[in-house]
This record gives C-alpha cells, sequence and structure tokens, in this order.
C-alpha cells in the first residue's frame, strides 16, 4: 500500500472509530492535537466523525469538538464554534503516519496530529453524538458537508 494510502487510511479509521479493541466504535475516536512552530499545544480537541478531502489535495475539513456546555436540558453545543477548521499541509510534505497518528505540517508552521482519542475526548464525542441526534436530517447533512464556515441555524 502507498504511503499516501497508508495515512488517509488511518486518518479514516481513527474518525470512523474502526481502532477498536471491543470492535465497538463507541469506545474509540479520533482527536486533534494541534502544536506551534515553539511546541506549545494550540489546540487539542476530539474530532467529530466526519471529513472532506479538498478538491486541491492539499488539505482535509475536520470539526473539532468545542463550545459544549451542560445546560441542564442536556449537552449542547454552539455550532458558531463547534465549526470546520482546514488543516492544509506544505507542498513539501504529505501527511504522514507517526507511530499510531497522522501527523500534517501545516501551511500556518504549525504541526497536527490525529491521533485516538483518550477518555476526556471520548466523553466529548459521546455528548456530541447525542446532541447531533436532536438534528433534523437537514441539520445533520448541512453539518456533515462541511462546506461552510458558519451557522446561523439552532444552536448557535
Amino acid at each position: 500500500m502507498a504511503a499516501q494510502q497508508q495515512w488517509q487510511q488511518r486518518f479514516l479509521d481513527l474518525l470512523a472509530g474502526h481502532h477498536s479493541t471491543t470492535g465497538d466504535p463507541v469506545d474509540t475516536g479520533a482527536r486533534l492535537v494541534v502544536l506551534n512552530p515553539d511546541g506549545q499545544e494550540a489546540l487539542r480537541a476530539a474530532l467529530a466523525r466526519h471529513f472532506r478531502f479538498m478538491d486541491d489535495g492539499q488539505g482535509v475539513w475536520v470539526r473539532p469538538l468545542v463550545g459544549g456546555d451542560d445546560t441542564g436540558e442536556g449537552y449542547l453545543f454552539n455550532l458558531g464554534i463547534a465549526r470546520r477548521r482546514a488543516l492544509q499541509w506544505t507542498d513539501a510534505t504529505d501527511p504522514r503516519l507517526v507511530d499510531d497518528a497522522v501527523v500534517m505540517d501545516l501551511v500556518t508552521g504549525q504541526l497536527a496530529r490525529v491521533e485516538p482519542a483518550d477518555a476526556a475526548e471520548l466523553t466529548e464525542l459521546n455528548r456530541w453524538e447525542e446532541f447531533t441526534d436532536r438534528l433534523t436530517q437537514e441539520e445533520d447533512l448541512a453539518l456533515r458537508r462541511l462546506d461552510a464556515d458558519s451557522w446561523h441555524g439552532r444552536f448557535s
């Protein structure tokens, strides 16, 4: 399998939860860790189970799970905050596998790792999946398309 196919397959498996030791994807998921050029962590968040590769082949759209809050009526996400994010890698290096993660050198100079989520991120991923059960089919499809930078519907 070519290196590009290997990282893409690992990326897909992480997001879908196919790396579960129990066979249940609810036990697993992916998180995104972004490091600044100085090594400082800029972002750590669970990733929703959807993505979209960019047409030019130089990036992928993902949805880091941020902006959630327990409102007393269940855990809700602000969809204006939990919006799509672009991971665009440089022309010089394609994403690669490092240990059990997909590593990307971003055009911003940052380094991004998509890796297995731990307990805190899995909790957030489960909250997200329960939250999305509240969405209409149209709202859910709009989120999964990852084609808009803002959200003007419910939960914004």
